[in-house]
């Protein structure tokens, strides 16, 4: 049995949140997808792309995604192929 306190999983590994999902700017993008930050640019273009609309969104000024949604993308291009 695992025992938590104060709300805190106790491990973790236990309870992934929100925030482990996330990413947080265009380089952050840029790296997680293209291995590299200076594709920043990329995560720009495929953003505003309407034939392959990368699945971003905003806070406030900040572009962001989550990791998961990024790779459901990928490998539905994949599949588009």
């Amino acid at each position: 049995m695992n025992i938590q306190t104060r709300g805190t999983p106790a491990t973790a590994d236990a309870c992934p949140t929100l925030a482990d999902d996330l990413l947080h700017g265009a380089e952050a993008i840029a790296i997680f997808v293209f291995g590299d930050v200076r594709h920043r640019r990329k995560v720009y273009y495929y953003a505003s792309d309407a034939k392959v609309r990368m699945p971003v969104f905003r806070i406030g000024n900040v572009i962001c995604a989550r990791k998961s949604k990024l790779i459901e993308w990928i490998e539905a291009q994949e599949r588009d192929l």
